[in-house]
């Protein structure tokens, strides 16, 4: 397969496989398989980083990334609100569990606050305040920044354009920031930590083991 590439990005996603109003109705194995095709069946050529998006959860999807792939680290996305903390908190928990053991870069605010384009200097802190930067701060990792609620993020990706390229203008800066702390980050873990390992599960008297 083939990579879509924009603006010198590739990108491949299940949705390219189907059409816009077929739901994709997959048990895990099969969404497995597919991220597994996706990875090694792709013709990806030289890379400086993959970043594998993945859905909210703890299930199948990151495990058999995990078993598939010696992961370098993973950046944990949240809103400020509690029920979403209770899930991101979960999610940094898998990864650092001695079974998986896998390096957490920080945590991400996403939706951090709304900013009316008629009154720029002011915040409002829709779904709580700083409720992903203190759950960093409670679990010893890194915060990598706030993405707040702006209506040209949207555009963006409807547009299928990096809300990035907005020169001068705050996204432009938000992003340039979260890119920094990720790729700063990254070098640390390699400078300090070993190479993450491949996951292997063992299956026991009908149940599954995760080891390393």
């Amino acid at each position: 397969m083939k990579p879509i590439e924009s603006y010198e990005v590739k990108i491949l996603s299940i949705g390219f496989f189907t059409a816009p109003s077929q739901a994709v109705i997959w048990r895990g194995p099969m969404a497995s398989k597919a991220l597994n095709q996706m990875i090694f069946d792709a013709d990806w050529g030289e890379l400086d980083f993959m970043l594998i998006d993945l859905p909210p959860g703890t299930g199948d999807i990151h495990l058999s990334i995990m078993q598939s792939l010696p992961i370098t680290g993973a950046v944990v996305v949240s809103t400020p609100q509690a029920v979403a903390l209770a899930d991101a908190k979960k999610g940094v928990s898998m990864f650092l569990s001695d079974s998986i053991n896998v390096p957490v870069l920080g945590i991400i605010e996403n939706m951090a606050y709304f900013t009316p384009e008629e009154l720029p200097n002011n915040k409002y802190y829709i779904f709580g305040k700083e409720g992903a930067k203190n759950l960093a701060a409670d679990l010893q990792v890194p915060f990598l920044g706030e993405v707040p609620i702006v209506q040209s993020i949207r555009e963006a990706g409807d547009y299928g354009r990096p809300a990035a390229m907005q020169t001068g203008s705050v996204i432009e800066g938000v992003f340039e920031e979260i890119t920094r702390n990720v790729v700063e980050e990254v070098v640390k873990r390699n400078e300090n930590l070993p190479a993450t390992e491949a996951i292997k599960i063992t299956t026991m008297a009908g149940c599954s083991a995760v080891k390393k």
